[in-house]
């Protein structure tokens, strides 16, 4: 139903064009970077599904890389690509918090269905956002669990549609989410009455983020909504 956004980070550029071509043959967006400070100011930008990282890079190497990923996202897959077979070396990738490794040569077979794996997982750990129990919209920190939206000092209660809608944006941010999509999951039904739901909750919800200015819920005339965040 969607397209998953791919940051794929690699320096060789024949191996990057060949993995590139087949990706996006499968349906994938991929963000391609050749180093890893490039990669990083991809990431707060484009907010991509899943990371590809391979671990020699320029400027950047993929450890450091996946790491300050980590600092921005606990949640988000982590698949690393070299050419090293050390056992310390998948250790140490796995400590920082990469999902997985794959070994160079690698087939876009096994790459693909890794892929699929850990957007999967990350879809069902994201229906309760991440285990922090909340996320970092702008200046705003969302409760999940307990339905809050907070800012500074206030705390803004949501009814618990409200909170299933703004989860359904956080894990879709950056993305266009289709009328009908919204509907159906969040109300089970696209009728001309929950169409008319779905527009008093979205302005309840820009009402609750005002407060930043920087976040926008845009409406796509005729076929959705997208939650823009700050590239912070």
């Amino acid at each position: 139903m969607y397209t998953a956004r791919v940051l794929y980070v690699e320096d060789d550029l024949s191996l990057a064009f060949v993995t590139i071509d087949n990706l996006e043959m499968r349906g994938y967006q991929v963000i391609h970077c050749q180093d890893g400070k490039t990669a990083l100011t991809a990431f707060k930008a484009q907010q991509p599904d899943i990371c590809v990282l391979d671990v020699m890079l320029p400027d950047l190497d993929g450890f450091t890389l996946a790491k300050a990923i980590r600092q921005l996202s606990v949640e988000i897959p982590i698949i690393f690509l070299t050419s090293k077979s050390q056992k310390e070396d998948k250790i140490y990738g796995l400590k920082l918090g990469a999902d997985d490794y794959l070994t160079k040569p690698f087939s876009i077979e096994e790459l693909d269905l890794k892929m699929q794996v850990f957007l999967k997982r990350s879809k069902v750990s994201l229906s309760s956002i991440n285990e922090k129990q909340y996320v970092r919209l702008g200046s705003y920190l969302f409760d999940v669990d307990n339905l809050l939206l907070i800012h500074g000092e206030e705390k803004q209660s949501l009814t618990k549609r409200e909170a299933d809608l703004l989860a359904l944006f956080c894990r879709h941010k950056g993305n266009v989410l289709k009328r009908e999509d919204i509907l159906r999951e969040i109300w089970g039904t696209d009728d001309y009455f929950a169409g008319r739901s779905l527009d008093v909750f979205i302005s309840r919800l820009r009402k609750y983020l005002k407060a930043d200015e920087r976040i926008a819920i845009e409406n796509l005339h005729g076929i959705g909504f997208k939650l823009v965040l700050p590239n912070v």
